[in-house]
């Protein structure tokens, strides 16, 4: 792949930094976060996996952003996509076809599998959630929807109720949800000492809960097929297949979470592909075209799509399938087929990010487990190793904080610090990152 710099960033300066601050500063209300304390680091370009800032220093992306930019900051040929768009048509309503919209549905169906026949195309992750939760209520006839307490699904009604996590706590105005605990060995709540043990005793947990609620009363399971914010906890052979058996025999709906997990992630075009398991719905974002353009989507199985042959689907969403982000996600899925994005992404993590990783956690007593997949891995940081006590924030503040003096850009969430590349990655990067963690790992725990 071949990408070039564009010669204005060349020209940006130190001063145009301090205006983007200040202007951020006095105008910008952030998400999850209290306002005064922010002091938001300014991005002034970027260019496959590394960012730099308005004073010329370069950072390795190890977060992706917000865990999206699969195919790189500013691949050619996904900006000449947009621009070729905005040459043609800029917006085109929902109820009026558009060549892009049905290229966009086409290629992401073929890379689902033929289980799946429509794309409800949605502005991004949240809110195709939503509306995978609709279209599993309205299928079934019933109401509640069933989620794992270690997820986060969006910030949007029923998203962020069907979120486990504490952001779902202020937030609590959706109707019909239950949480259950899904698999995590590693911080067990079953007491177990094996994958295999945590897997049959987290299915048997599952479904005392779906019969203590009334299986008759649920429409859907809603699972990340690998759940990433709450700490990329990776399923144990068997478990999401075990859902799906379970979804069967209650007559429920299986919704796969695939907004951060999706397209080249895990090393797979979807996560599940991964799991030998088909869902009814799939609610997608972020990878589809690394959010060079804000969309999402719900991939509807055949037989789902059907129930609205006849019945109105009572949703929608004014710029559900621009035009732009629809022309985004055929270059972008073109893109990674072409230059085998998804395969360098499981070949990142076989054969780089999963051995170094672990040669890491050998040397560090703060890194208590490694977890992960394809370009999607976690240290789960510890005070403690036997009792493994997460470290507190001062910790992963530290680590932050020394991570960005040498020039990697991290993702930290609780006791966390993820590794999630974009898929675009080499090995040479992988190499030079692991060197500064090393190195940041070093100066903390000194």
């Amino acid at each position: 792949m071949s990408i070039t710099a564009n010669p204005r960033t060349a020209e940006l300066t130190s001063r145009e930094g301090a205006e983007a601050y200040d202007l951020d500063r006095a105008h910008v209300f952030h998400s999850w976060s209290a306002q005064a304390a922010l002091k938001p680091f300014v991005i002034a370009g970027a260019l496959g996996s590394t960012v730099w800032d308005y004073d010329g220093k370069h950072y390795l992306d190890f977060s992706s952003q917000l865990v999206n930019m699969n195919i790189g900051h500013q691949h050619p040929k996904v900006i000449a996509a947009i621009k070729e768009q905005a040459d043609t048509i800029t917006m085109v309503a929902p109820p009026h076809a558009n060549l892009a919209r049905g290229q966009a549905a086409q290629r992401i169906l073929e890379k689902a599998g033929p289980t799946f026949g429509k794309v409800f195309f949605t502005n991004g992750g949240a809110d195709a959630v939503e509306n995978a939760i609709r279209m599993a209520r309205l299928t079934t006839g019933r109401d509640k929807i069933m989620s794992t307490y270690r997820s986060y699904h969006g910030n949007t009604g029923a998203a962020i109720v069907a979120t486990g996590d504490w952001r779902r706590m202020p937030n609590e105005y959706s109707r019909g949800h239950v949480h259950f605990f899904g698999p995590f060995l590693y911080r067990t709540e079953f007491w177990a000492m094996s994958e295999a043990e945590e897997c049959a005793r987290a299915l048997h947990h599952l479904e005392r809960v779906m019969q203590a609620e009334g299986a008759s009363t649920i429409a859907a399971v809603l699972i990340e097929s690998v759940p990433g914010t709450a700490g990329v906890l990776v399923p144990p052979a068997g478990y999401l297949a075990g859902v799906r058996a379970l979804c069967d025999k209650y007559g429920m709906l299986l919704i796969c979470d695939e907004v951060m997990a999706g397209f080249g992630r895990t090393g797979e075009w979807f996560a599940f592909q991964g799991f030998d398991v088909v869902p009814d719905l799939i609610a997608f974002a972020k990878g589809v075209n690394s959010g060079y353009v804000p969309v999402g989507g719900v991939v509807i199985s055949r037989d789902v799509a059907a129930q609205f042959d006849e019945q109105v689907f009572p949703g929608g969403l004014t710029y559900s399938g621009h035009p732009l982000a629809a022309a985004s996600i055929v270059a972008s899925i073109d893109a990674m087929t072409e230059e085998k994005i998804i395969e360098n992404a499981r070949m990142i993590g076989t054969d780089h990010l999963g051995p170094g990783l672990a040669e890491l956690a050998a040397k560090h007593p703060l890194i208590g487990e490694v977890r992960g997949l394809g370009v999607f891995w976690a240290l789960d940081l510890v005070t403690d190793a036997e009792a493994r006590t997460p470290v507190p924030a001062s910790v992963i503040g530290a680590l932050k904080g020394e991570l960005m003096a040498r020039g990697v850009l991290p993702f930290a969430a609780d006791n966390r610090i993820h590794v999630v590349p974009p898929c675009v990655i080499t090995p040479d990067e992988v190499a030079q990152a692991l060197s500064i963690y090393d190195e940041a790992f070093t100066a903390v725990e000194g």
